[in-house]
């Protein structure tokens, strides 16, 4: 008899459609939310691409969302590389701003993907 609860099991890696194995992504871009204290939650965005600056856009963002924000480095980050941290729940918002070709950076909305209850 196996046991088949007992698997590591990653959540935050994509299924391949192929196999049902899981596999690491790193061309998606994922927007999350956690919970803090009571009400307060932070929303982190990883996986931006390398060629836009994070902090120009961090300072973008806080200036039109209001609120404040930071950037988790890759050595805080443990390997995931550079994340934005937001206060509050901004998931729509960055959303939106990802993908707007005027005022944002005009990313492919398929390569986003919002986690979050």
């Amino acid at each position: 008899m196996s046991i088949e609860n007992l698997k590591t099991y990653d959540p935050f890696a994509e299924a391949d459609d192929d196999s049902g194995q899981t596999k690491q992504t790193q061309e998606y871009i994922h927007i999350r939310i956690q919970q803090r204290n009571g009400r307060k939650t932070l929303t982190t965005v990883q996986g931006i691409p390398s060629k836009f600056d994070h902090k120009k856009i961090l300072k973008v963002v806080k200036k039109i969302f209001a609120c404040n924000g930071t950037i988790i480095s890759d050595t805080e980050s443990k390997g995931m590389g550079e994340v934005i941290q937001l206060q509050g729940d901004q998931r729509l918002k960055i959303k939106e701003f990802l993908t707007n070709k005027d005022e944002g950076l005009g990313l492919d909305d398929k390569t986003i993907k919002v986690h979050g209850f």
